[in-house]
């Protein structure tokens, strides 16, 4: 016989979290026969959702900042690194003042609790806790990104950016325990369930299975990442689970060896190794180099004898991660760093001066000063593009569909592949950056052929379809940083209108003026791209 054993499936160890108190209204503890009860008002959910949606959109915790700044102090980092690093630190600078978000995707939101059994709040939670979310994207400059589905394919955007993801577990005691995050679609959509056998579980197989699955991540979800590699797992979704809350720290605190119990640990040997595999890949933090990653997180998982996924995923450099808690002494949230400028040094890493760019010139004269220069040339955009994203594309493909032409925006100016969050008042664009430019791959060529998209500008890597349009039309694809949407609103862009699709909201096709835009030659004329040989 065997003796029964159960333990908390995820044992974290300590919370070394700094909390910051914002209320110690809302709670009562009362007695309910011989128990204590901790009785809390729901507005007290409403609040900490709003106060922690708000801090996170617009600040990042002190650990992460600390990270980027030792990209800038290490002499084995690229000058790519080091600009990527430089201007993400700039960005997290200007957000911090509450206008501007740290990134246009202001993310699903995302609430995981753990609720303790005495506690008493007598409403569904998490009408309180959306309530919460609600107020905080109507009051603040964040973008609506939720689509609902009207039928199977009518869809339309839901306008308040909800619904939001809440799950709330049980727990022993009378804590409420809370991990909000604000997912963005680039680094949502970099998460990967692979289902694999007991044959991966060998020294040698995981790590060819490692170096190949790697490259999958690219560039277009804002790297450095924090990276989580999860191994096992009771399902595919309590993989997938576990890789999500690994991404934001959640488990950091966790066992690093396993027991007969099942627990979840951490394997700090594979930690190491797998930060390895990721400098020696190259590809760096987004233009190439040694920081894909800031740091690592490997986790073993039970599993069925007949199962074993192996799920990987990141949480990007808008790190929007925050934790809250409420007790019986008020309710409380994650302190993140309220001054990020700490972290900047007193100049700007040397790099070689950029390539200017008129955008303002006929198309082909564009194109012809492009083709003068190779693949990782820097630039400095100044002129007009134009804003168009996912449906607008869809649209304009309805358009060549129908036999209709091209509207010759697409023809006469790059396209720029972003969506907008709210404008500030008194300033000529809401956070403004770049979004995963891999979504539009399927619509390049037929739109280079007749006469649109021939330079593009967004982030990340492509597929081999972009390079040979390219090639074929005399194309370009320019990629921008991923990441600074604040500080891009603040300085480079100049004004912006709405000139196509209206209806569409943060879709609409938009005219922006640019001054100053920093880009690199990606994919060029010639059929070269910068990723194709990291």
């Amino acid at each position: 016989m065997i003796d029964f054993i159960y333990q908390d499936p995820y044992p974290i160890l300590k919370d070394e979290t700094q909390y910051r108190k914002i209320s110690s209204d809302f709670v009562k503890v009362e007695q309910f026969g011989e128990r204590e009860v901790l009785t809390v008002d729901p507005k007290g959910l409403e609040l900490l959702a709003e106060e922690a949606l708000t801090d996170v959109s617009f600040m990042l915790r002190t650990t992460h900042l600390q990270k980027l700044r030792n990209i800038l102090d290490d002499p084995e980092a690229t000058d790519n690194d080091r600009f990527v690093a430089y201007n993400l630190l700039q960005n997290a600078s200007v957000a911090a003042e509450g206008q501007l978000p740290s990134c246009q995707d202001t993310g699903t939101a995302i609430v995981m609790a753990k609720k303790g059994e005495s506690i008493f709040t007598g409403v569904d939670d998490a009408e309180w806790l959306s309530k919460g979310i609600f107020n905080t994207y109507q009051k603040r400059n964040l973008r609506y990104s939720q689509i609902v589905p009207i039928s199977m394919f009518e869809e339309k955007n839901s306008g308040s950016n909800l619904p939001a993801q809440i799950d709330i577990y049980a727990k022993k005691g009378t804590s409420y325990e809370f991990l909000f995050m604000a997912k963005g679609g680039g680094s949502a959509n970099k998460t990967y369930l692979y289902q694999q056998t007991k044959s991966l579980l060998n020294d040698k197989s995981l790590d060819a299975f490692i170096r190949a699955k790697i490259k999958d991540l690219g560039t277009s979800a804002c790297p450095p990442y924090h990276l989580a590699l999860v191994i096992g797992g009771t399902s595919a979704e309590a993989n997938l689970a576990t890789v999500k809350k690994a991404s934001a720290g959640y488990f950091d605190n966790l066992p690093t060896s396993g027991n007969m119990a099942g627990q979840a640990f951490r394997d700090l040997e594979w930690e190491e190794r797998v930060q390895k595999i990721c400098q020696e890949s190259e590809i760096g933090a987004q233009f190439g180099g040694k920081y894909f990653t800031h740091d690592v997180r490997v986790i073993r998982l039970p599993r069925h004898a007949a199962s074993c996924p192996v799920g990987l995923g990141v949480s990007c450099s808008a790190d929007r991660n925050i934790k809250g808690k409420i007790t019986k002494d008020g309710i409380f949230v994650e302190q993140l760093e309220v001054n990020p400028k700490q972290f900047l040094p007193e100049t700007a890493p040397h790099l070689e001066a950029p390539v200017e760019i008129d955008l303002d010139q006929p198309m082909a004269d564009i194109l012809a000063k492009l083709s003068q220069y190779p693949i990782k040339t820097r630039l400095k955009l100044n002129g007009t593009v134009i804003v168009a994203r996912d449906i607008a594309h869809a649209k304009i493909k309805e358009l060549l569909d129908a036999g209709q032409p091209m509207p010759e925006y697409f023809k006469n100016h790059p396209v720029y592949y972003a969506g907008p969050a709210k404008t500030p008042e008194g300033m000529a664009s809401g956070s403004f950056g770049p979004t995963t430019a891999g979504r539009m791959d399927v619509y390049v060529d037929e739109f280079q052929k007749h006469g649109g998209s021939m330079i593009m500008l967004a982030k990340g890597n492509r597929t081999k379809q972009v390079t040979d349009a390219c090639n074929k039309y005399g194309g370009f694809y320019l990629g921008s940083i991923g990441g600074p949407a604040a500080i891009l609103a603040q300085d480079n862009i100049l004004k912006v209108e709405v000139v196509d699709f209206e209806e569409l909201g943060m879709e609409a096709v938009r005219k922006i003026t640019v001054k100053d835009f920093p880009a690199f030659i990606i994919t060029d004329d010639k059929g070269n791209d910068f990723f194709e040989n990291l």
